[in-house]
């Protein structure tokens, strides 16, 4: 176990949570009754740690790999268990792409030499906000100038 988490860059006790989990049926025991990993076993922990890292749940991830044990016959389930993973990670990418946007974008205001006047009418446009919806007015002016949002 020590060696494969040095390969693995996984903690012992990451791969025990695993091996409890039902993830590594696939491992097999030596004589004297130690897990003895072969590059093949090492190839589906890779597997199984990019389906973690991509945020695939620990019962999806059992799924798969039960299918692995399954052989040959279970290759349209593990086809159809992938693509639907693929398309929630392809999700959340476009999602973090969005809000990278945002972020960008205000970073881009703070870096302009006009920054603190963007900031101001962002500011009064909010306050103005508040005014017209007869709203109190959470926003804090500071003394040499705004707090920005």
């Amino acid at each position: 176990m020590k060696e494969v988490a040095e390969k693995t860059d996984l903690s012992i006790y990451t791969l025990r949570f695993y091996d409890k989990q039902g993830l590594l049926p696939f491992v097999s025991r030596n004589p004297s009754g130690y897990r003895a990993f072969t590059d093949g076993d090492l190839h589906l922990l890779h597997t199984i740690c990019c389906l973690k890292d991509t945020g695939m749940k620990i019962t999806d991830i059992r799924q798969y790999i039960a299918y692995v044990m399954q052989g040959t016959s279970s290759i349209d389930q593990r086809k159809a268990l992938l693509q639907a993973h693929r398309q929630a990670i392809l999700a959340k990418q476009a999602a973090i792409a969005k809000n990278l946007q945002e972020i960008d974008l205000k970073l881009n205001m703070y870096a302009s030499p006009a920054a603190e006047a963007l900031v101001g009418q962002e500011l009064a446009v909010a306050q103005a906000e508040k005014i017209a919806n007869d709203l109190p007015n959470p926003f804090q002016v500071a003394i040499h100038g705004s707090e920005n949002h």
